[in-house]
């Protein structure tokens, strides 16, 4: 491996992928003037940055979205679904991941927050018998059934971050908090807690847990290793910082600092509380004088849960803002995210770009600010975004796959986008929602619309355009069978 040296590393910027879970394009207030929820930091960051308001996520669910941002390859190329409670690792280990490619250039890399990427449980599972290797996928494991004390393969340690600390998926066992390659507090009691959440369900899957296990400090925990974290870096190292939040994800559990302080129930109140860890990442940046020379990268990995619904009959805010649809989805609402980019002296401040962006170009870019070249059969779907990002030329990108399950793929390219599916729609959709918006039962055998003229998707063009069905079709199909030729330095 190579590592570059001390004036090189001196000389390259740090790097903060912050990454919201389950936050709709209309939860940011700077794009949604009707909001119920005020994000004062996130808006700040907006001003001091680049906006981009067409901007996706490779897929309409976790995992998957996480998996193309860290390997610069849309998902489905490998796998739809989200990984399980105890399912194994699903990155590529003959494949370079962001962190990776940053030790090469001397970066110190930390994964902070919900990784949801699997790991190797069976090296730690007791065979008692059994065989250790059986699928667990549906099993509900009880706590005796893991040595603890071992460490665990397969995490951020094994795919390039030097530290980790979380507590893997919010709504999933074990309920525990893991420090790099081991869960530090042995889970000794099965979940039970069932109370109340200030919206939605707990959506807990059952599991081992820690005893006592508290849902309501697992964002102010990682919120302060983060800032702590920062605190420890220096001016002499680069430092890679990966933190996917477990918010606004269910369970819903605000603290009580933001407990009704908002106009959209109980996850308006989580997405203040988003907002202000958004705040605090950004101020340990400043007092520790890492600011002016550091990249920060704010997205979602999809859109807003189901609840989203509701929360507009009852409170009037619309998560997903003028799209249609939500997580699950591969309607706009499910994929189309927030995406705000800052870096001092480079990309230019207070800037809204309606450039076609996705979160799978990260990957090339960074290769292109730090001087990396991407190897053979790497980051196959990333672009290199830096000249758009610096305000310098156009978004290289002129066409997206959006993908949520197998049965259904999305094509966008220009300002149309077909929907090979007799609906995009995956969630249940209300039947006073399609009423109040004037949506209709597809009669067609796909979905055509035209984003420019017609963002909410309301008027299927699928019968009126079939040359347009045509064409995107086979450029869909292309994509599929041949992939993209990413666009990097040459």
């Amino acid at each position: 491996m190579q590592v570059g040296s001390a004036e090189e590393k001196r000389s390259l910027p740090n790097i903060v992928i912050l990454y919201a879970d389950d936050m709709g394009y209309g939860d940011l207030s700077v794009q949604n003037a009707d909001s119920k929820i005020v994000t004062p930091n996130l808006d700040q960051l907006a001003r001091e940055g680049m906006r981009f308001t067409d901007a996706h996520s490779s897929s309409g669910v976790c995992t998957p979205s996480r998996y193309a941002l860290l390997h610069g390859r849309y998902h489905w190329r490998k796998f739809h679904a989200i990984v399980t409670s105890f399912g194994q690792p699903v990155l590529d280990d003959d494949r370079l991941t962001l962190p990776e490619m940053l030790k090469t250039k001397g970066y110190q890399t930390a994964c902070i927050g919900k990784w949801h990427l699997g790991w190797d449980w069976n090296a730690i599972r007791k065979t008692n018998g059994d065989d250790p290797k059986v699928e667990p996928k549906g099993k509900v494991f009880s706590p005796g059934e893991f040595d603890w004390k071992k460490p665990i393969p397969g995490g951020p340690l094994s795919h390039g971050f030097d530290y980790y600390f979380g507590d893997d998926a919010p709504n999933f066992p074990p309920y525990a908090w893991f420090e790099n390659d081991r869960v530090i507090t042995e889970p000794t009691v099965m979940l039970t807690k069932t109370a109340k959440t200030a919206e939605g369900t707990w959506e807990a899957r059952p599991g081992p847990a820690v005893k006592d296990w508290d849902f309501g400090v697992v964002m102010p925990t990682l919120t302060d290793k983060a800032v702590e974290w920062i605190g420890k870096q220096n001016q002499q190292q680069p430092f890679f910082l990966y933190f996917p939040f477990t918010s606004p994800h269910a369970p819903i559990v605000p603290t009580p600092e933001f407990t009704g302080k908002s106009q959209a129930n109980g996850y308006g109140d989580f997405m203040l509380q988003t907002d202000a860890t958004v705040g605090r990442v950004l101020q340990a940046l400043k007092t520790h004088g890492f600011e002016e020379n550091t990249l920060v990268i704010f997205s979602s990995d999809n859109g807003p849960e189901r609840y989203a619904y509701d929360r507009l009959k009852k409170f009037e805010h619309r998560s997903m803002g003028p799209l249609r649809g939500l997580k699950r989805d591969i309607w706009e609402g499910g994929h189309r995210v927030p995406f705000l980019v800052r870096w001092p002296g480079n990309v230019p401040a207070n800037q809204v770009n309606s450039d076609l962006m996705s979160q799978i170009d990260i990957f090339a870019t960074i290769a292109e600010i730090v001087n990396f070249e991407i190897p053979a059969n790497n980051a196959e779907d990333s672009y290199d975004q830096l000249a758009c990002w610096k305000g310098n030329a156009r978004s290289p990108r002129e066409t997206h796959v959006h993908n949520t399950s197998p049965k259904g793929y999305a094509v966008r390219q220009g300002d149309w986008v077909l929907i090979d599916a007799t609906t995009g729609g995956v969630s249940n959709v209300p039947v006073w929602f399609n009423e109040k918006y004037g949506y209709r039962k597809n009669d067609f055998a796909g979905e055509l619309f035209n984003l420019r003229e017609d963002l909410a998707q309301t008027k299927n063009l699928y019968q009126q355009h079939p040359e347009k069905v045509t064409e995107l079709k086979a450029v869909l199909g292309k994509i599929l069978a041949d992939g993209q030729v990413r666009s990097i330095k040459q």
